[in-house]
């Protein structure tokens, strides 16, 4: 015996009768309803970007230049020159540390 007998339908349509009342049910299934249109149309959409996410991939490769080889070269490259650090205040030394005597 599976799900379709007609009794076992007639068992689960009361069941649901009693346990959420015949004047939720309408709202319930409005709403339901109105989730599945929504759902539906976000994933039209979602089918929708892809294709021009596609699109706008193929056509950026087919557009891009071929970029050139690198070249390494032998000389290594220059170091930065290391920034001059300002020398400290009088006032900023003895706000923080006490003179020593």
């Amino acid at each position: 015996m599976g799900w379709d007998a007609p009794w076992h339908w007639i068992v689960l349509i009361g069941l649901v009768i009693v346990l959420f009342g015949y004047k939720k049910l309408p709202d319930a299934s409005r709403s339901l309803g109105r989730s599945l249109r929504i759902f539906k149309t976000e994933i039209k959409g979602m089918g929708e970007d892809d294709k021009a996410r596609e699109a706008a991939a193929t056509s950026a490769v087919e557009a891009a230049p071929v970029a050139a080889p690198a070249v390494e070269t032998s000389q290594p490259a220059a170091a930065p020159a290391a920034a001059p650090t300002a020398p400290a205040t009088p006032a900023a030394q003895s706000s923080t540390v006490p003179p020593a005597e």
